[in-house]
């Protein structure tokens, strides 16, 4: 019995996290460890815990068992996992705030009112009943607490009613460190590039317009400090037809650039060694569009006269120098 808890504890090798509580996993490897002879102390070191969050456990999930013995009825206390959880679920129930909701018919009924006549957002009749003192505060609820009632369908409004939350993108918070760069990071590009002071900081990016891979595709270059745009018609959306582009821009205006940043495309793997000499390139973090927040406007203005699905296999440099202008 010994060997089969020893294996299930070398199996459930997880690391617990700072500030969380014990998982159902790490109950049934408590479990697998007491039957393997250790003790609280021992128990809270390789879970990475501190020892009195055991005892707490052990305490919790205490259960009692009858044996008969010689015929006689002795009673043990063994710890079981599956009733530990039970019972943390049972009190994690009560641990929150009890609802306003029964206690702010008054308020509710007020922005239910204003939602349908007026239109307002949740915010705006928070804000409205704030400044114009409409309500206690422990006769309303803040603007969040709003939204988590209309998010848990409590009020009539849904999601669906309001007029922007379902136009919203979910928003996503990117972890930009250990993530791969190509080149230099963009943090390690000088300060003052950000102040917008200095010509000669350029942005740059590819516009694709039909995606099948085989097609022309724009180059532009976008000066940060004037928003001057370049826009070159490339033959495709590889390394060397950027790299070809750029020396074309460089032999004209070379004295003029003294740094250009890039998102992490496969497009941009040459320029170090087109630029050799040049300019410094930095190259900004996976997904953060806003590193390149000129270029990214100056290409959804392009977006209005060659939209997205549009062959660039048709159009003329010539074309491509009146949407530039």
């Amino acid at each position: 019995m010994k060997e089969v808890f020893v294996l299930v504890q070398e199996q459930l090798t997880i690391s617990h996290s700072k500030g969380h509580h014990l998982t159902p996993i790490e109950r049934g490897k408590i479990a697998g460890l007491l039957a393997a002879g250790k003790s609280a102390r021992q128990i809270a070191t390789e879970l990475g815990v501190c020892h009195q969050t055991i005892n707490n456990e052990l305490k919790r999930g205490c259960v009692q068992q009858v044996k008969k013995i010689n015929g006689k009825e002795q009673y043990f206390n063994i710890y079981a996992p599956d009733t530990a959880q039970i019972r943390y679920e049972m009190n994690r129930q009560h641990c929150h705030r009890p609802l306003k909701f029964k206690h702010i018919t008054n308020f509710l009924a007020y922005f239910d009112d204003h939602f349908h006549q007026d239109h307002w957002s949740p915010d705006a009749a928070v804000g409205f009943a704030h400044k114009h003192h409409l309500f206690k505060r422990t006769e309303m609820v803040c603007t969040k607490t709003l939204y988590n009632y209309i998010d848990a369908q409590l009020l009539e409004i849904r999601n669906l009613d309001l007029l922007e939350k379902t136009k919203r993108r979910t928003q996503h918070h990117w972890s930009h460190k250990h993530r791969r760069l190509i080149g230099k990071s963009i943090e390690e590009r000088p300060k003052r590039v950000d102040k917008r002071n200095e010509f000669g900081h350029f942005e740059i990016d590819t516009v694709v317009g039909k995606r099948s891979g085989h097609e022309s595709v724009l180059l532009t270059f976008t000066e940060r400090k004037t928003r001057f745009d370049f826009i070159r018609l490339i033959e495709g959306k590889d390394a060397d037809s950027v790299a070809y582009a750029i020396k074309g821009i460089c032999a004209e205006f070379g004295d003029l650039i003294k740094s250009i940043t890039a998102d992490n495309g496969t497009e941009f793997t040459t320029l170090e060694e087109a630029l050799t000499g040049v300019a410094d390139i930095y190259y900004a973090h996976p997904y953060s569009f806003s590193e390149r927040g000129t270029n990214e406007t100056h290409n959804r203005m392009i977006r209005r006269y060659l939209p997205k699905g549009y062959s660039l296999d048709t159009i003329s440099p010539k074309t491509v120098a009146l949407v530039e202008a």
